[in-house]
């Protein structure tokens, strides 16, 4: 069985750059990724531009030069790429990571092989379990979590549910695909949080009524060619062939659960860790990037959470000296 100073499980940009400073440290370690290389990044919508600009998603004081003010998807996926390339990190693509056990060491069992590691950084994200609305007919085959390309819609009447950017960005290219794109909305605008130059665009394709939006509303049931929307009126009925439900993600709680992390009773589910040295209640078991957050899911992005790489290692190289010394 090999054994590591550190596994790292999660293949991200966060995933990453744990990597390359437990690399510079000279620690041994493994990044483990169950997809392929940065996952969620690749999953994003084929169109997508970050919000940030591109030196805000740098890591390992590696430059990221981009054609455009904001990076695009496909020039995020060459970026990492290259880093990992560059860095020539020990990561295992494409595998699983079933359970994580305390003995003397954490004893990690994925889907090709068993591990030893001193300790874990956990940072999974959360993009891969989506935040279900829980109403007859969700789990019908017209029914999508994730959104990749407009085209797929075209001609189609599409309900679009939330008003988050990943909504608003689908409800705009499908759209302007020849999509009948109608948005059901919880609250009563669409977000601030929507993206500066996106948000007048599709307040102005509301207005003028390109796309149709109900506010204050809810999705509440689901068929092969209709579905039901409670308003502020009532409830309607509209013809329909495809719900994108883009009502956002969350981390997987019950993994964290299985690991022994204890989350807040509130429904925040915020992980207990240390903001210091990252560290969970489970000694030598770290948490880095989206996952700290629980179901505040915005609080942490890649520009914010590099920093959880240094503070890990840094608390991992002091725990060893102070061993060193005794």
């Amino acid at each position: 069985m090999k054994s590591f100073d550190i596994i790292i499980i999660g293949g991200g940009p966060i995933g990453l750059a744990c990597g390359i400073k437990a690399k510079e440290a000279g620690l041994s370690y493994l990044i483990i990724e169950k997809g392929c290389l940065v996952n969620s990044l690749y999953n994003y919508p084929q169109n997508m531009t970050f919000f940030s600009t591109s030196e805000k998603l740098e890591i390992g004081s590696v430059p990221f030069v981009s054609h455009h003010p904001k990076p695009t998807r496909a020039e995020a996926l060459e970026y990492y790429r290259r880093i990992a390339l560059k860095f020539e990190l020990n990561i295992h693509l494409f595998e699983e990571v079933y359970a994580v056990e305390k003995q003397e060491w954490f004893e990690v069992k994925t889907s090709k092989s068993d591990y030893q590691a001193k300790n874990i950084i956990l940072s999974t994200g959360f993009y891969d379990l989506p935040a279900l609305m829980d109403i007859p007919g969700e789990t019908l085959p017209k029914v999508f979590h994730y959104y990749k390309d407009p085209h797929y819609y075209a001609m189609q009447k599409v309900v679009v549910v939330g008003a988050s950017n990943s909504s608003v960005d689908a409800a705009l290219e499908c759209y302007r695909k020849g999509a009948e794109v109608t948005m059901v909305v919880r609250g009563d605008e669409i977000g601030e949080r929507v993206k500066y130059w996106v948000r007048p665009d599709i307040i102005n394709r509301i207005k003028e009524g390109s796309i149709k939006a109900f506010f204050n509303a809810n999705l509440t049931e689901i068929r092969a060619n209709e579905v039901d929307i409670q308003t502020e009126n009532g409830v309607i009925t509209i013809e329909n062939d495809f719900v994108l439900a883009l009502t956002g993600y969350q981390p997987n709680f019950a993994f964290l659960e299985k690991m022994g992390v204890q989350l807040s009773d509130d429904e925040k589910k915020y992980p207990q860790h240390h903001t210091e040295t990252m560290e969970t209640n489970q000694k030598g078991l770290y948490l880095a990037g989206v996952v700290c957050g629980g179901m505040d899911t915005h609080l942490w992005f890649i520009e914010n959470s590099r920093e959880h790489a240094d503070k890990i290692i840094d608390d991992i190289l002091a725990k060893q000296s102070l061993l060193n010394q005794m």
